[in-house]
C-alpha cells in the first residue's frame, strides 16, 4: 500500500510516520507514506496556493492548479491509486470503509485548508470524499491521517498478531471486551476469575458477554444493521430472563413495576 497526503503542511506528517505501527510498517516494507507539499507546485516566485473566493466571502480558497499539478505527479508514480479529498461533505468515515479502502494499492489524499479547494478539483481529480465526523477542522491533515492508520492496521503483517485487527472494536460489528493486565488487585479492584482459569471456553465466553455489554451500554446503535449470532442471541435471551426476575422480585415487594413485555 502507497499512501501519498498532499497538503501545505507536511511537516504535519512526520510524527506519525516516524513513531509506532506506521513507523514499523514503513520499515518492514508493507507500506509506502509520504508528504509532498502542494506550494512546490505552485506557480510564480512566491508559491501561492490560495485566493480570495468568486463572488465575496469570508476566508480563501485553495488554487486548482497547484493541487492539480500535485496529484498528476502523484499518479506517475501511482497510476492505480484512487485520490481522496478529506472533506466534510464526504462519506463517513467508518471501520467497513477502513477495510474497503486497505484492498487498494494506493491512496492519494487532498488536504483541504481555509474556505476549501476550488470546485474544479472535486469534479476532475477526485475519486472519492471521506469525512471523519460532522465536525470542521482547520485541514484535512489530522483526518487523512486516522484513515492511514486505520487503513495500515488492517494491512496484512503489520500488526503483532494475525487475529489484532479482527478482534479490535467494530471489526465484528460490537465494541471490543474488557482488557486487563498486571496487578492482579488495585486500589480494591480485581480481575475477573474467569481470565485466570485457563478455560479459553469459558473465557471466550466471558469475551463475548463483555463485548454485548459494552456495545448495549455505549453503542446500542451498532445492534441496528447487524445480525446476532446464536451464542450472541443466547447471552441476550439469558439477561432476558434475569432481568425479569428482577422486575418480579420488585413487584412482589410492592414496587409498581412493568414486566419486560409492557
Amino acid at each position: 500500500m502507497n499512501f501519498v497526503a498532499l497538503t501545505i503542511f507536511p511537516e504535519m506528517f512526520t510524527p506519525l510516520f516516524e513513531h509506532g505501527i506506521i513507523r514499523k510498517a514503513i520499515e518492514e516494507e508493507k507500506i509506502c507514506a509520504s508528504a509532498a507539499n502542494i506550494r512546490d507546485y505552485a506557480q510564480g516566485r512566491h508559491h501561492i496556493t490560495d485566493d480570495r473566493p468568486y463572488g465575496g466571502g469570508c476566508g480563501m480558497v485553495l488554487k486548482p492548479e497547484p493541487v492539480f499539478a500535485a496529484v498528476q505527479a502523484a499518479k506517475e508514480s501511482m497510476p492505480d491509486a484512487r485520490t481522496v479529498l478529506m472533506s466534510p461533505q464526504g462519506r463517513k468515515f467508518n471501520h467497513n470503509i477502513a477495510c474497503e479502502l486497505a484492498e487498494l494499492e494506493g491512496l492519494i489524499f487532498v488536504c483541504g485548508r481555509y474556505e476549501g479547494v476550488d470546485e474544479r478539483i472535486c469534479h476532475t481529480l477526485i475519486d472519492d470524499e471521506l469525512s471523519v465526523g460532522d465536525y470542521i477542522l482547520t485541514g484535512g491533515e489530522l483526518a487523512a491521517m486516522s484513515i492511514i492508520d486505520a487503513v495500515t492496521r488492517l494491512i496484512p503483517g503489520v500488526l503483532g498478531g494475525d487475529e489484532s485487527a479482527e478482534k479490535d472494536s467494530f471489526s465484528s460489528g460490537l465494541l471490543e471486551h474488557a482488557h486487563y493486565t498486571r496487578p492482579r488487585s488495585y486500589a480494591d479492584m480485581d480481575v475477573p476469575e474467569v481470565l485466570f482459569s485457563g478455560n479459553h471456553k469459558e473465557i471466550d465466553k466471558w469475551r463475548l458477554q463483555s463485548s454485548l455489554i459494552r456495545t448495549f451500554l455505549k453503542r446500542k446503535d451498532l445492534f441496528i444493521d447487524r445480525r446476532l449470532d446464536p451464542d450472541e442471541v443466547k447471552i441476550l435471551k439469558q439477561w432476558c430472563v434475569e432481568i425479569e426476575e428482577i422486575i418480579q422480585a420488585q413487584s412482589i415487594s410492592g414496587a409498581d413495576t412493568p414486566s419486560c413485555s409492557q
